[in-house]
């Protein structure tokens, strides 16, 4: 009798050890395979940011492009051309505004919605500076006072102004 109560001692012994042993190694082998989880997503994070960083930074490069582009100066000197009447240089330089925001619209998936709405008032603003430098003058009027008036309105700041230092701050703190 004192050999099985032995014999079952030894058993729920053994048992005892393989049961701990066995929580012991599952928990381990789970840990593991949490740690290579996430490394693994860290290494899927790194190589998208690989890809996606340059083209974040093309974003804000086009978007900057675009609101020099959009700039007083720079609309007017782009669309102006001798032997146009105001309508005709107003048309062109509201049609040159749209037509660059159109191509570029695609960026706003790499730009914070902040910056975004940012950048889309520059360009209503500047849309309703041409109108608005327009709306006083008659049809008659030589198209470079279009220009000056243009020029007069944005002397004191041109919309683009903020817009692109909310870029530049945005892109400073991502990448400064």
């Amino acid at each position: 009798m004192i050999t099985i109560v032995f014999v079952v001692s030894i058993l729920a012994a053994f048992a005892l050890a393989g049961g701990l042993f066995y929580m012991l190694a599952k928990r381990y082998f789970d840990q593991q395979q949490k740690l290579q989880l996430l490394q693994a997503k860290l290494d899927e994070r790194r190589e998208t940011l690989k890809v996606v960083t340059p083209i974040r930074l093309q974003a804000y490069e086009r978007m900057a492009l675009f609101l020099e582009r959009i700039a007083p100066n720079s609309l007017v000197l782009r669309c102006y051309q001798p032997g146009m009447d105001l309508k005709l240089l107003q048309g062109v330089m509201t049609k040159n505004i749209r037509d660059e925001w159109e191509h570029n619209l695609s960026q706003q998936v790499y730009l914070s919605e902040d910056t975004w709405i940012h950048i889309r008032e520059a360009k209503e603003e500047m849309i309703n500076l041409v109108n608005a430098s327009a709306v006083t003058l008659t049809d008659t009027t030589d198209p470079t006072r279009l220009a000056a008036n243009i020029f007069a309105s944005a002397a004191q700041r041109s919309p683009v102004d903020e817009a692109l230092e909310v870029l530049h701050k945005e892109l400073h703190e991502l990448y400064g």
